[in-house]
């Protein structure tokens, strides 16, 4: 086995520690997350999935400032510690989040099509804006994000297996699923929160 496919492993295994904390909506995603962006940028940059490499360095910023928001939205009372509520995204950031993506996709793909020798640059762009967005709705903890995480991880899975990345693939296909039970276990947790208050 290569170091290549030794690092990609690890990686996954770091990704699965990262899925199980984000499940359950722990605070801990944070900092594997930063770890783990650290591995896939080596992966992806190696593999010439460049946008995917710019969107993993994007999260290393996006690992800190969700540590940060989930930190600070958190309360501590004497007898225990609140955290930060899961919400709906704000019908007003809908459009302008929308919007963004949209640029982002765009830009990106005129990158990777004129400056690169990237083999897949319209899907490459596209996951890599819709995790853009993602991201940040996780950092807000709207529930939404799980959608647009079932989206970025299907695509994912046929990018990565027709590359010949099997593990990685394989990672992003099982990640699917645990996006669509992370959305209903939220949703849970959600009404949870309405009840104790």
């Amino acid at each position: 086995m290569d170091t290549a496919t030794i690092i990609e492993y690890i990686g996954v295994a770091i990704g699965l520690a990262y899925l199980i904390l984000e499940y359950k909506a722990s605070f801990w995603l944070w900092p594997v997350g930063i770890l783990m962006s650290l591995f896939y940028i080596v992966i992806f940059f190696q593999s010439k999935f460049y946008a995917d490499a710019g969107i993993y360095t994007y999260y290393l910023g996006a690992n800190l400032y969700g540590l940060i928001e989930w930190r600070r939205n958190s309360q501590k009372t004497s007898e225990k510690s609140i955290e930060m509520p899961i919400t709906h995204t704000p019908k007003g950031k809908i459009l302008p989040l929308t919007l963004i993506g949209l640029a982002i996709w765009a830009a990106l793909w005129l990158l990777l099509s004129h400056l690169t020798d990237s083999p897949v640059p319209f899907g490459d762009s596209f996951t890599t804006a819709l995790s853009v967005v993602a991201m940040y709705l996780l950092a807000k903890k709207h529930i939404e994000h799980w959608w647009l995480w079932v989206v970025v991880n299907l695509v994912s899975t046929g990018l990565y297996a027709w590359k010949g990345l099997y593990p990685m693939a394989g990672f992003f296909a099982f990640y699917t699923l645990i996006a669509a039970l992370g959305y209903v276990r939220w949703r849970k947790e959600m009404r949870d929160q309405v009840t104790t208050a």
